[in-house]
């Protein structure tokens, strides 16, 4: 891999802003961050990293999607994560006594990603009480929707999970008609969503049979994202 300056430097500071890492950082942190920041292109199939490797970078998704995942004993392929543009991740890892990588991080299409090193960002919070209070109080709010993700995944039902992933991908303000394309495998959101792939599709002909989508290929056509809404309220009952 050949890591590289960051060609836009210089108009990123609004997306990095917005970033819980980032957000609670004085001028000058924030400029170390941007001095030491480094940039990536992958192509598809290629791996950022992989299980158990030394964690020296956490990074920030450009373009294209990125999936973390771990094989079992017998070769099969779980999925924990699928990182999409403007999402960060293997932010954590930098605070835990054994700095290495849990997961195995897998290149699902054609991706850049902005690069930042652990030990920077370390030492910016060694520097600052009161950084590290604001970067806490933002990770509780992280940690909180990532307690909300371990539900859905562990107490409801594989049709909720696949029902309310298409309504996550929706507009709020969408109630009409939509259209929306997987931008990645189905077997792979089916591994996210902890689903065999074949309950995957089933689900899928379901949700059809009844009227509540149409299935051609990657694309997914909702009639009626409001009647979509009210299904998966009442598959929770």
């Amino acid at each position: 891999m050949q890591y590289q300056p960051y060609p836009d430097i210089s108009i990123i500071d609004d997306e990095l802003r917005q970033l819980y890492l980032f957000a609670g950082l004085n001028t000058q942190q924030f400029a170390i961050i941007k001095q030491n920041l480094r940039y990536i292109q992958l192509e598809e199939g290629e791996y950022l990293f992989k299980h158990g490797q030394h964690a020296e970078q956490f990074f920030l998704v450009k373009k294209g999607y990125i999936k973390l995942l771990r094989l079992s004993m017998e070769g099969s392929e779980k999925v924990f994560e699928i990182i999409s543009p403007g999402q960060i991740f293997a932010e954590a890892i930098m605070f835990m006594p054994n700095s290495n990588y849990p997961v195995t991080a897998q290149v699902i299409s054609d991706s850049a990603l902005l690069c930042f090193d652990n030990k920077t960002f370390i030492n910016i919070l060694k520097d600052s009480s009161e950084t590290c209070l604001r970067l806490m109080s933002h990770m509780s709010k992280y940690l909180h929707l990532w307690l909300n993700e371990i539900d859905n995944l562990t107490l409801q039902n594989a049709t909720y999970r696949l029902v309310n992933y298409l309504l996550y991908q929706i507009p709020d303000d969408n109630q009409n008609d939509y259209e929306l394309k997987f931008p990645i495998p189905k077997h792979v959101i089916a591994s996210r969503l902890s689903i065999k792939a074949e309950t995957f599709s089933r689900i899928l002909r379901e949700l059809s049979q009844v009227g509540l989508i149409i299935v051609k290929g990657k694309t997914i056509h909702i009639h009626n994202v409001e009647k979509l809404r009210l299904y998966s309220v009442n598959i929770n009952k």
